[in-house]
């Protein structure tokens, strides 16, 4: 079987070969040719092979343009070529590269990608739109006339095929996160996670037995919103925010979070700042909940926002790699992105513009 398999890729380079060698004698083609050497010496010589039906085989009557389909009203030249993830090699991309009769003097050359699932991911017509798009759109590879480019186009497919795999893979792993034993909840003894500060992150455990605490349910009236997870270097941080009509909510409301295992098991499950008005009196008050001064980073977010009446909460699930001062700024992000989402950004602009009015 696998001697069927290297003769048919042995094959299919020879017919590229010969595809080449015979467009190294159109002098309007010869720098397609050479791009196409240029490639087969980067990504290997069997990485790319003709486009199946793309034209006869060299030597045939059928084949007038050297590979090309003009014996069927057509002389665009169109190949094949697979190519590896740059930082996931065992996984692959295919990709047709379509080259109209006037590249590159006057064209660019058309990307598309093939694959219809990029690991165990099935691709969206999103990745779809931008690859074929690679060479028009503003966002995408600047083409020059007479100038050969289709290895630019491939290595920007590469980035951004490699950016969505990612991009999966994290949110397949920040599921599994939130999903970990959330369906089997139990009051029976659990044992928690703090983790002794150095330089102020997690480095190592002390485990210290408390018991989970059983289902308790939100104040009336209290709708938590939860953010996006944010991701990086598989620590995953998720804001929750919520508007307050009274100190007395917030213990309940961070009781009711810890009652969550997925929640409570995390390295710092209920980083929190809130702001209250009740009458003319502001309370305020916040909790780093072990990760050094991230609660009064917090309280500090609430203070410059001008955002009264709100709990924001920032659970942190640690991956096991020490992500220094960026953590900080997942923190923030994973807040405001909360107090966006819950509507606050927008309450806290209305009131900035009353007070604006007042002082006329």
């Amino acid at each position: 079987m696998e001697s069927g398999l290297d003769d048919n890729a042995a094959e299919l380079a020879a017919e590229m070969e010969n595809f080449v060698s015979d467009l190294m004698m159109q002098p309007d083609r010869e720098q397609v040719a050479s791009e196409i050497g240029v490639l087969q010496s980067i990504y290997g010589d069997n990485a790319i092979h003709l486009w199946p039906g793309h034209g006869s085989r060299v030597g045939s009557p059928e084949h007038t343009s050297v590979g090309s389909s003009q014996s069927n009203g057509m002389d665009t030249i169109r190949y094949v070529i697979s190519l590896n993830l740059p930082s996931h090699e065992d996984v692959s991309i295919r990709i047709l590269v379509s080259l109209p009769p006037s590249y590159p003097a006057e064209s660019p050359p058309q990307l598309q990608l093939l694959s219809r699932y990029i690991g165990a991911f099935g691709v969206n017509s999103s990745l779809f739109g931008s690859i074929l798009r690679t060479f028009i759109s503003t966002s995408g590879i600047e083409w020059s006339r007479d100038t050969v480019c289709v290895f630019d186009g491939l290595q920007s497919i590469l980035e951004r095929s490699e950016a969505w795999y990612e991009d999966k893979l994290n949110r397949e792993k920040v599921g599994e996160v939130i999903r970990e034993d959330a369906s089997g909840r139990d009051t029976a003894p659990q044992e928690s996670v703090e983790w002794t500060k150095e330089d102020g992150e997690g480095l190592g455990r002390v485990s210290q037995p408390t018991p989970i605490l059983q289902d308790v349910a939100l104040p009336e009236g209290i709708n938590l919103i939860a953010a996006e997870p944010i991701v990086d270097r598989k620590s995953v941080f998720v804001g929750r925010a919520c508007q307050i009509s009274h100190p007395s909510q917030v213990p309940l409301i961070l009781n009711h979070l810890m009652s969550e295992r997925h929640i409570a098991r995390a390295a710092h499950p209920i980083i929190n700042a809130w702001r209250c008005q009740v009458g003319n009196v502001l309370h305020q008050d916040n909790d780093d909940d072990g990760e050094t001064a991230a609660g009064s980073r917090l309280a500090h977010l609430l203070s410059i926002l001008e955002i009264n009446n709100v709990l924001v909460v920032v659970t942190r699930w640690f991956g096991g790699i020490h992500l220094g001062p960026d953590r900080f700024k997942h923190i923030n992000h994973a807040a405001r992105n909360a107090l966006e989402m819950g509507g606050f950004l927008d309450q806290a602009e209305g009131s900035k513009g009353v007070a604006k009015g007042r002082k006329r």
